[in-house]
Order: C-alpha cells, then structure tokens, then sequence
C-alpha cells in the first residue's frame, strides 16, 4: 500500500455559541491523518463529535480552529479541490422516488460538472451492485439498495476519498453483509475509505487503523489489532436457585454485578480467567447455577477500556 496522506486533521477544533454567552466545544484539537489506499475507522459514542468532523470535510461546517489538507489541498484555501477529492454518504437515505438509479446518477454527475464523455455511471453501478435495479423506479429498490445507491451517488466524480457516515445503520445482517463487501471491493479498487459506525465488528473486519473520538477528542488511534489486543473483557451472567448475596469480588479480578433478583454479571479478562474457574468459584461460595448466559464486551465497554472513564 502506498503510504502516502490521503487525508490530514491537524489540530481541529469547533465551538458552538450557545445561548446566554456559553459555548460547547463539539471538537478539541482532533488530530489524524489517512494513508492512501486504507480503510480507516473512527468510531465514537453519539455526540462524541464524528458528524461534527464529517460536516466539516464536507463543506457544510465551518471549523473554529485547525487544519484540513485533502490530497496536499488546504480546505481553507482551495475548498473546491478539496470537495471534489471527497465523496460523502450521510446516514440519512433521502432519494427521489420519480427518478431511477440511472438517472439519478447523471443527474448528480452534472451538478459536479463531469462531462457526458467522462461519466462512468454504468461502472458505478456494477461497483454497488445496482446494474440490474439500473432502469428500476426508487421506491421499488430496498433500504439496502438505496443505501448502495447513496455510495454511488457520492462516486459520480470519482473522489479519491469516501466518507461512510453510519453505512449500515438499520439494515439487517444479509444487507449488513453485502454493503461490506461493496465497501471492500471500492477498496481494493484504489479509493481511500473513513468509515463512522457504532459497530466494533464492522471496524474489526474493514478497518486497518481505528482513531477512537470521545467528547471531542481523540483518545485512541492505533492499527485496529493493537486497539483490540487491550480489549479482553467478556460478560458472563448466572442465574441462580438458591440466590444469595456472596460479596462484591469472587477475587480481585472477578467483581459481582448483581441484576435481578436471581442473577449476577460477572465481567472477566479472557486471557487471564476461564467460564469454568468462574463456574467452580461460584459453586464454592455455595450458589447453585441454573443457567450461563456469555456474551463479548460492547463497544461502552471498549471506551470505558480505552478511556480510562471508570
């Protein structure tokens, strides 16, 4: 991969002037930069400032403080360059259902100026699996397809960068699926992507490097792998028969969460404990075990982790 910059925040913040002279800083010196060619992640609870951050890239945010540098063009200088260096696929899925993904696609490429002789619409469509659908009325195509048919509308003049703001935000697994195959085979096609999403394994899967926003800044920005070799928790849950209060630690590792009536959550480091130590240690303090629920830490666990926000 060439290691080039696609991409470079430097020192980016945004403030917002709320009422009664106060103000929200919404981005605090975020600083980050994107190699050409990869998948880069950045993930953040809701708030923590992602939609801020794209908004501005893209033009409709004016940043308080900072330095934006798209393919060696400054924002702030050359916005025209750099808008034409990035497409961007919002969350929302908003298309007009009187057009078809054909028309809609040229219609898009002429409001960035690309000449007929220059548009690649038909290629497009392959790249997002929409050449059947090509000629098919907007209100027919699924929540899957228009969310494709935003990724194409956002390559019409073959930006170098994609944004994916929440690409598979409320669509089902088999659709979930399908979009990340799209966005690996944009990928391997040469376009440099930064996607936004809530969801660890989507990053995990696509992500060669995770930068991690929490209330405006950056508190974690490593190769996705580092990130995730720190995260060892797992939640284990019991629910017990003859339930009793047994203290707050199992040992020093081992806290007790307890839930209802009948059940306690056990959060462990699986390098370091196993569900039968955990199992065996219950049974010594006396509980008898009438069902095991396991399930992998969540993403709040994961910032909790990395940001230290015991």
């Amino acid at each position: 991969m060439n290691n080039s910059i696609a991409l470079q925040v430097e020192k980016v913040s945004k403030s917002y002037k709320l009422k009664n002279d106060k103000s929200l800083l919404a981005l605090d010196s975020v600083t980050f930069d994107v190699k050409q060619g990869e998948i880069f992640g950045l993930l953040g609870p809701n708030g923590a400032g992602k939609s801020t951050l794209i908004n501005i890239l893209a033009g409709t945010v004016i940043k308080s403080e900072g330095t934006i540098n798209v393919w060696g063009f400054d924002l702030d200088l050359n916005p025209r360059q750099v808008r034409a260096s990035l497409g961007v696929v919002p969350q929302e899925v908003n298309v007009d259902p009187f057009f078809t993904p054909k028309q809609l696609l040229e219609i898009q490429a002429g409001l960035y100026g690309v000449a007929k002789k220059d548009r690649i619409t038909d290629k497009i469509l392959e790249l997002t699996s929409l050449t059947d659908k090509a000629n098919v009325y907007m209100r027919s195509l699924s929540g899957g397809m228009r969310r494709r048919l935003l990724v194409a509308k956002a390559m019409v003049h073959q930006p170098p960068i994609l944004i994916l703001d929440e690409p598979t935000a409320g669509v089902d697994v088999d659709l979930r699926q399908k979009l990340l195959e799209n966005i690996k085979e944009l990928n391997r096609q040469g376009v440099t992507i930064i996607l936004t999403t809530h969801y660890l394994q989507e990053a995990e899967e696509l992500c060669g490097r995770i930068a991690i926003i929490n209330h405006g800044k950056i508190v974690a920005l490593d190769k996705t792998e580092n990130l995730l070799s720190e995260i060892h928790l797992k939640k284990i849950k019991f629910k017990i028969k003859n339930f009793k209060n047994i203290g707050e630690k199992l040992d020093e590792n081992l806290v007790i969460e307890y839930l209802k009536t009948n059940e306690i959550s056990i959060k462990y480091d699986k390098t370091v404990t196993g569900v039968e130590d955990i199992i065996s240690k219950i049974k010594e303090k006396g509980l008898e075990i009438e069902d095991i629920m396991t399930e992998d830490a969540d993403l709040e666990d994961v910032f909790i982790k990395l940001t230290n926000n015991k």
